[in-house]
């Protein structure tokens, strides 16, 4: 269900998730909790995702990573000081960071991941709109649709198509069906109106402080990582691999950060897109850096004049 582009290290990679085995199983609850120091996994028979076969949970991974455009990234030369720790829910951001989506069985993740950061940044800047991920997943040709994306082309995207509001075009993908591209809405009353990164105002920041100072100044950001079997068992803490095979690339909308005293480790508080059952109610922590989350992250400035829209 996705395609994976290797031109460098994702992280410390594990076998693909080979056989027929299920990711959500005793053995590896087992494993978790016997290795894992910081967080903690929920019992099989209380996960969330426990019904679902082992084809279904490699549907809900639709990342690709194209470690050829983390070369043409930006990372600022300094930076402005930024607090220990950040959550915007709490924060200055917090009338911004809209609910947590389910993209059901779609690899659309990374359609998903984008349009949750650029609507938080939208109503940042004063437009409060929730974006549709219908949109990309039907129209943007350079990625798959329910069978994955580049972050990278999606922001792309952003900037030179534009994407309506989510009122105008609600998503239909939850089957599996990318749908087929259109140009006036589904939604009653709506406009067709496309809302826009600036030209030129896609960032990829690249190391630690740069992800911070644009986090704090700017709003959420897009990040990808890879999953792994463990993953999907995740119920609290500061999740990092430590069981299971590989299971794909994913995209989830990262906005704040910490540390965290029972494990010892610096996190990204992120939000995924499994719906509000899963995890921390939707939300999960990721150690700093683990499975090669920091070198996957775009965000941009919107567009805000009105005019500028269409």
């Amino acid at each position: 269900m996705f395609k994976l582009v290797i031109v460098g290290t994702v992280c410390a990679l594990g076998a693909m998730v080979s056989g027929k085995s299920h990711p959500i199983n005793d053995k590896l609850v087992a494993e978790i909790k016997a290795k894992a120091k910081g967080w903690e996994s929920h019992a099989p028979q209380e996960n969330p995702l426990r019904h679902h076969t082992r084809e279904e949970l490699m549907n809900l991974v639709g990342t690709n990573f194209n470690f050829e455009a983390q070369t043409v990234g930006t990372d600022k030369a300094s930076y402005n000081a930024t607090p220990a720790s950040f959550d915007p829910r709490t924060d200055k951001f917090s009338k911004c960071i809209h609910p947590v989506r389910d993209q059901q069985q779609c690899g659309s993740c990374w359609a998903f991941g984008a349009t949750e950061a650029l609507s938080d940044r939208f109503c940042i800047n004063g437009k409060d709109v929730i974006l549709s991920p219908q949109d990309p997943v039907s129209c943007d040709t350079n990625n798959y649709g329910c069978d994955g994306g580049y972050l990278n082309y999606v922001w792309q995207y952003f900037t030179n198509t534009g994407v309506v509001s989510d009122a105008c075009w609600p998503y239909t993908s939850g089957t599996g069906d990318s749908g087929v591209c259109r140009s006036t809405c589904t939604g009653s009353g709506q406009s067709w109106l496309k809302y826009k990164c600036k030209a030129g105002s896609v960032v990829h920041p690249i190391s630690v402080s740069g992800i911070q100072t644009e986090l704090y100044n700017n709003g959420p950001v897009e990040a990808a990582f890879t999953v792994y079997e463990d993953f999907f068992n995740y119920k609290s803490g500061v999740y990092y691999h430590q069981s299971g095979g590989q299971a794909g690339g994913h995209a989830i909308k990262l906005l704040g950060w910490g540390f965290d005293t029972a494990s010892g480790l610096n996190y990204w508080l992120c939000a995924n897109s499994w719906g509000n059952s899963w995890g921390d109610s939707g939300f999960f922590k990721i150690k700093q850096g683990d499975c090669g989350i920091n070198g996957q992250i775009y965000a941009c400035t919107p567009q805000t004049a009105a005019e500028e829209f269409f």
